[in-house]
């Protein structure tokens, strides 16, 4: 019996290990996509983000999943097998290490603290990627992929693109992860809901359309619509959509990122899909934990209500 219990364990285990591996694969393939020189430069790198997703919801036990997805991915792209094999146990190491730095720093799942988000940010996208840049930007230096004078806008951009990667795609799939067909939900809520969804894509559209930069700024009304309204469930879903579509338009060459030369299209790209994902995420965090504290308040005045009621008067 207790062998049949450890070989489903391990079973199980197996299985997750190969499921993080699938998913950060095909996470790979559509990061790909996004490449604004082939090769080269992808601002938005999604395997980060399913990385730490994986080590959150499962543990340190899938790490070899990754590590298996990182070496797949880089043995078709890398120059030599060792320079893939260093450059996979960097994309292994900086998710790790992200998880663990929010592990120690009480990182809830559910993102429903103002602390959970900057610690997110900062630990998790900001700290945690520095590994993968450096270890991978100094392997393609060191193999001769990369001239001395590229190793810092490589860095620049590997650091970013994972960075986005952790702070848009994270957490989506903890949002995923939890979501449940709601029930008794009035039909003014979900025509809020459309109405949010289709207000957004249509704002990011035709401010990736235009040819003005300024018309980005069109699509932050929408994400603090979806912050207010749905918290994370709304927000993170909005922030992926819109970095997504900026980013095509980023690839075509279109709309506000016509004409220009690739670094000012990174700044542009990176700046707005940075202050896209932080105002999702940090308006999100601090509307859940308001509420939270609203709740909790009115449950506490209820109880104290009751305990006063319970008190008889005293005869004088």
């Amino acid at each position: 019996m207790v062998r049949d219990e450890e070989i489903r364990r391990y079973g199980s285990v197996a299985l997750r290990i190969l499921a993080v591996a699938a998913v950060y694969y095909g996470s790979a393939e559509f990061g790909l996509l996004q490449q604004l020189v082939r090769g080269q430069v992808t601002p938005l790198w999604p395997p980060t983000g399913v990385a730490l997703a994986g080590l959150l919801f499962f543990g340190l036990k899938v790490w070899p999943g990754i590590a298996l997805g990182a070496f797949l991915v880089n043995v078709s792209i890398g120059p030599s097998v060792f320079p893939v094999l260093a450059i996979a146990a960097g994309n292994t190491a900086a998710p790790v290490c992200a998880y663990l730095l929010l592990r120690r720093a009480g990182f809830r799942e559910e993102l429903d603290r103002l602390r959970d988000g900057l610690a997110l940010i900062f630990l998790g996208a900001l700290a945690g990627m520095l590994i993968s840049a450096t270890v991978g930007s100094g392997v393609l230096l060191l193999a001769g992929a990369l001239a001395p004078g590229g190793f810092w806008p490589a860095w620049s951009v590997w650091w970013t693109g994972d960075a986005m990667g952790v702070l848009v795609v994270t957490p989506f799939l903890l949002v995923l992860r939890r979501v449940r067909w709601p029930r008794g939900v009035r039909p003014s809520r979900w025509a809020e809901a459309v109405a949010l969804a289709v207000c957004t894509l249509l704002a990011t559209l035709l401010a990736t359309a235009t040819g003005s930069s300024s018309l980005l700024f069109l699509v932050f009304p929408f994400l603090i619509w979806a912050a207010f309204r749905f918290q994370l469930a709304g927000a993170a879903p909005c922030a992926l959509g819109v970095s997504t579509l900026a980013i095509y338009a980023a690839t075509r060459e279109a709309g506000p990122f016509a004409g220009q030369d690739l670094f000012s299209n990174m700044v542009t790209l990176q700046a707005f899909n940075g202050t896209t994902a932080l105002t999702a995420l940090l308006l999100a965090a601090v509307i859940t934990e308001r509420n939270q504290t609203h709740e909790e308040i009115r449950r506490v005045c209820a109880r104290l209500a009751e305990m006063v009621a319970g008190i008889e008067p005293r005869d004088r």
